[in-house]
């Protein structure tokens, strides 16, 4: 569709309308049970929002749940160490989300006096908070009408109008935007947000969806122009870096070795065990040989190399792991080891790891 005529149809009022109650009556008859649906408390819907980013439902789910059990108030969750918050995080990944959301809770308390926010310019204030986040939160807890653009709401907004302007590009973003703004029921904004994230959830996916039985067949650029595989479209590819990682499972009377990650990188602040990162997965003899390798077990008179896993491939948004786990008993320290953190190999479970050393740990039961 021709940007002009999508102008025409927006300033349609019969037009919006038919759309707006065409999604929201569709979302009544389909819309699934889920515990942040039909709530105003903009915390949890807050908790819901974050998880739900880059995480399906079926995945997040039982996360919101834990989660929320443990931290039932931006208090809670203000007041809970930063390790403790990452742990019960472990495993959705993206874990800048689980940081952002305590340092969130934090000026919240500080801010706002333990109070979430209810303005918009207030809510964009908080760590981790973007323009969709902010209008979810808005709309679902107080019928606010400012517009959610999701994924979901994407596509079914570039195959309703037939809009082939990159979803990823600045011009497509604010194209998109002012698009669903326009098209927001102004009389029910947050049944209208829901219905349109549903609707491109569930019916609207993005491969091989059932245009048959779509209730807004008759009014889809993409259906009538058998377009609906291409779009929506994106210009830019994601470039993958590859890493690899040779780990160090070091075994000394009953305790292992972790080391916390620091700075801007993978996995920021989470555990896991020492290593050394290289161009390549290193072979054993490359290892032993490594400067790193040396300056670890320096001084100590016995190291025994048990084994070594196979290599194991760990698929990231914009990076590939590579990663192997080199079990090691020793039988004293050095000064090196005061660097890192002594536990007992039965209390691992206790830090927060990446997926990839959970990985391996189930492999150790």
């Amino acid at each position: 569709m021709h940007f002009y005529t999508i102008l025409k149809a927006m300033n349609n009022p019969l037009f919006i309308s038919y759309i707006s109650s065409t999604l929201i009556n569709w979302y009544e008859q389909n819309k699934r049970d889920l515990p942040w649906r039909d709530i105003t408390d903009p915390y949890k819907i807050w908790i819901s929002e974050i998880i739900l980013q880059q995480t399906r439902v079926i995945q997040g789910l039982s996360y919101y749940l834990r989660f929320i059990e443990r931290f039932p108030t931006v208090i809670q969750l203000a007041e809970a160490e930063e390790d403790e918050v990452l742990k019960y995080w472990q495993g959705l990944g993206y874990y800048s989300r689980a940081r952002n959301l305590h340092k969130a809770a934090k000026q919240i308390i500080s801010n706002f006096d333990g109070i979430f926010p209810v303005n918009h310019v207030d809510v964009l204030l908080l760590s981790g908070i973007g323009d969709y986040t902010a209008a979810a939160i808005c709309s679902f807890a107080h019928n606010q009408a400012y517009a959610v653009v999701d994924g979901n709401v994407f596509r079914v907004l570039s195959r309703l109008f037939g809009i082939e302007t990159p979803i990823d590009s600045t011009s497509g973003k604010k194209e998109f935007t002012e698009l669903a703004k326009n098209l927001l029921s102004k009389d029910e904004p947050a049944l209208h947000n829901q219905a349109i994230m549903e609707f491109g959830a569930l019916q609207c996916v993005p491969a091989s969806p059932d245009c048959q039985n779509c209730p807004l067949q008759n009014s889809c650029c993409a259906y009538q122009a058998n377009l609906v595989s291409t779009l929506p479209v994106k210009a830019q590819k994601t470039k993958v870096t590859n890493r690899y990682f040779n780990y160090f499972f070091i075994e000394f009377q009953g305790n292992t070795f972790l080391q916390k990650r620091k700075g801007k990188d993978v996995w920021q602040n989470l555990y896991e065990f020492p290593l050394i990162e290289s161009e390549k997965l290193l072979s054993l003899s490359e290892l032993v040989g490594s400067e790193n390798f040396k300056n670890l077990f320096s001084g100590i008179a016995e190291v025994d190399i048990q084994k070594m896993s196979h290599p194991m491939k760990h698929v990231l948004s914009h990076r590939v792991i590579y990663a192997q786990f080199i079990t090691i008993s020793i039988n004293e320290l050095n000064g090196e080891f005061d660097k890192l953190t002594k536990t007992p190999v039965n209390e691992i479970d206790k830090f927060a790891v990446s997926r990839l050393i959970e990985l391996f740990l189930e492999k150790l039961v």
